[in-house]
């Protein structure tokens, strides 16, 4: 009766055309509930392969987030983009005190880094017991640069935050995934899940099984790809069409002429990625599709997805079953749904014991 709530958390995720909030509470029973969310555009270039190239504008745009979001909440969990994460799985001996498995991860990370442990962030968790060694455990390094650490903790402190987790974006959106997976026929257990989302300028492939990553791939593919169309069709500039495409302002003819060979495109790109799965590993078939990122809610996509795939497939929301806060616009926030997939992770992490 007296149990408190882990202290409150902002999921804040930086990624190359946005940045996203989510803020995430429990009801009595103990289900999640969405406080807060929102999206804040960013020019092109001000971040770049997961680099802040213009710190100051992503600072700016970042408070301009937080203070529209109303939250009060200090604070904040991050996440870095895999490609600046080597992040590998080892199994180490059971019953390790926490200083003896330091020191064995130290040694483990030596292998894999290519660079001085004195210039990287180095972290590790305890996945659980081995499957195939009895008595040891599965244990998961991730390391990275510590500029690339130290660029997303100086932007949280210059907007008046404090950083207390540095995720990997992949991470929080498989965590995210996992409760709509959950909601899948027979809770989703054993079935091989593909969850693709697409970027502006780069999508990722991650194929799960029960809570194992078994593939992961990167494609150089994205929604940035549509707003050049709209550039060249239409002779809108850069960031007209990024406005226009985003608040459905765009001419009659859009969508026999831009629309759907773009819809025709990217589900080509998945069919081939899912092709490459196929081709890389002993797995022939995928169960569901699951698609996030901002153009994954795009008319018609899933059915083409499904057409090309012959597989199921769904956008992705990861408020679903969650109920909505006062301070949340329900029709925006539904019509955004799949941008937040990573935030809503990273949100997520409050509740982790």
């Amino acid at each position: 009766m007296f149990s408190r709530q882990p202290a409150p958390l902002i999921g804040l995720d930086v990624s190359t055309s946005s940045v996203k909030l989510v803020e995430l509470g429990q009801d009595r029973s103990g289900n999640l509930t969405l406080e807060r969310c929102g999206i804040e555009l960013l020019e092109s270039g001000w971040v770049s392969d997961g680099n802040i190239e213009k710190f100051d504008e992503v600072v700016e745009a970042t408070r301009r987030l937080v203070n529209r979001s109303g939250s009060k909440t200090k604070h904040v969990a991050m996440a870095l983009p895999a490609s600046v994460v080597i992040s590998k799985k080892i199994i180490l001996p059971g019953g390790l005190s926490e200083r003896e498995m330091e020191v064995q991860v130290e040694s483990e990370a030596n292998q894999y880094i290519p660079f001085s442990l004195d210039e990287v962030a180095l972290d590790f968790c305890v996945v659980g017991p081995s499957s195939t060694s009895a008595g040891d455990v599965e244990v998961v390094i991730a390391a990275s640069r510590k500029e690339k650490v130290e660029d997303r903790q100086g932007l949280a402190e210059a907007v008046g935050l404090t950083p207390v987790v540095m995720d990997v974006e992949t991470y929080a959106s498989r965590l995210a995934a996992s409760r709509i997976i959950g909601r899948l026929p027979a809770g989703g257990v054993d079935a091989v899940i593909a969850l693709f989302e697409v970027g502006a300028l780069t999508s990722t492939l991650q194929v799960m099984r029960n809570d194992d990553l078994i593939y992961e791939r990167d494609q150089v593919f994205g929604g940035a790809q549509l707003t050049q169309m709209l550039v060249r069709q239409y002779g809108f500039t850069l960031d007209e069409a990024e406005t226009k495409k985003r608040a459905g302002e765009l001419p009659d003819d859009y969508g026999p002429v831009v629309l759907q060979p773009f819809v025709e495109s990217l589900a080509q790109e998945i069919e081939r990625a899912l092709k490459f799965f196929f081709t890389s590993t002993p797995h022939h078939r995928v169960d569901y599709i699951l698609l996030a990122g901002g153009t994954a809610g795009l008319p018609g996509l899933t059915e083409v997805v499904t057409r090309l795939t012959s597989f199921p497939c769904q956008v992705v929301n990861p408020f679903d079953g969650m109920d909505a806060g006062r301070m949340v616009r329900e029709k925006r926030m539904l019509r955004e749904a799949p941008s937040y997939l990573t935030a809503c992770g990273l949100a997520m992490r409050r509740f982790l014991r």
